[in-house]
Order: structure tokens, then sequence, then C-alpha cells
């Protein structure tokens, strides 16, 4: 690949650049694709249930150890998508503790979000994932922010394909109708008053 992009802002290139420079000992280049992803694996960890402390320990840790493993990451897929898988399965590791995670009812109901006023299109995504169960908001952060598959989630958790589906679907679903417009909800009661 050449020498570093000391005089080329590192902004200007693309993850797998700044990928390869990193396993070559780039520090700078790695620090770049920190600052570029570190704020989405924090919220990754953020919506599977972390704390916010723990959370940034937790991508702490994550691009700690993709730091370590650079080499491995090929560019066949997104970058983003690499580091999000790893921090998903520390989360996960550290979770083990737990074994009954998952697997134990809930005492209680969900969060309940208050819906905003005069927000106009914001999309309060954090807030619907807080309204889901914790192993609904699992699966479908595991699913649909880690990238992982139903089977490797199913894996993962050492609980059956079937169960993480139905976790997934349900989770879904009231995302769909949490974040759905509420100006049809609306429309469709002033057409009857």
């Amino acid at each position: 690949m050449g020498t570093s992009p000391a005089n080329r802002a590192l902004t200007g290139l693309h993850d797998v650049e700044l990928a390869a420079y990193a396993a070559a000992g780039g520090r700078r280049e790695f620090g770049e694709l920190v600052r570029r992803h570190g704020p989405a694996v924090r919220g990754l960890m953020r919506r599977m249930g972390a704390e916010a402390s723990a959370a940034d320990d937790l991508a702490q840790d994550a691009f700690l150890l993709a730091f370590e493993r650079i080499a491995e990451f090929r560019g066949e897929g997104a970058f983003a998508g690499w580091v999000k898988r790893i921090a998903a399965r520390l989360y996960l590791k550290r979770r083990k503790k737990d074994s009954q995670y998952l697997l134990e009812a809930e005492t209680r109901e969900p969060e309940q979000v208050e819906a905003y006023a005069g927000a106009g299109d914001r999309i309060d995504l954090d807030g619907a994932m807080n309204a889901l169960t914790k192993a609904e908001r699992l699966t479908v952060s595991l699913c649909y922010g880690a990238g992982l598959s139903h089977s490797e989630v199913s894996e993962t958790l050492n609980i059956p394909l079937g169960t993480v589906k139905s976790h997934v679907k349900r989770g879904l679903d009231k995302l769909r109708e949490r974040l759905a417009p509420q100006s049809a909800a609306g429309a469709g009661s002033m057409a009857h008053g």
C-alpha cells in the first residue's frame, strides 16, 4: 500500500485502507477508525442494555481487541459491522455469569416511553428500544445492530433458534408500531371528529 498517509487527511481514506495501515502498525489510522465508529459501537451497547459507563468500557475493550486482531479484518464486510460483532460478543461474554438472563420471565413491564409532542419527523429509536423486553432488545440489537444471523444469536446465547426468531419478531413488531408515523393515527381520529 505504500507509505503511511501522513501527508494525506485520514478522513479521506476508506475504512479498508485505514485498517491495512493499522495492520502495519499505524496507530493514527486506527485512531481514525475509532473516531468514525466509536459512537455507533457505544450506541449498540446501550441498545443491548448496557449502562452508559459500561457501554463506554465495552466499546473501548472492543476497539482494543480489534486493534490486536486488525490483521484478521479482510475488508469483505464493513469495518463497523466487524467491530460491532466483537463488541456484542464481549457484552454477551460478560453477561454469561447470569446464564438465565433471557430465559427467566421478567418481573416488570418494559419501560414506558412517553410520546414526544411537536418532535416532527424525529425518530426516537433509543426510546422505542427501551420499550422492548430485555430479550427482545438483546436479540434485535444482535441481529440488526451487530449483524449476527438468527442462528449465530441462537448459538451465542445458547437458546433455541425458534425462541430467537420469536423475540426478534415481537421486538420488530413493537418497534414498527412505536415508530409508525403518528400523523396517520391522528388523521383517522380527526376524520371521525
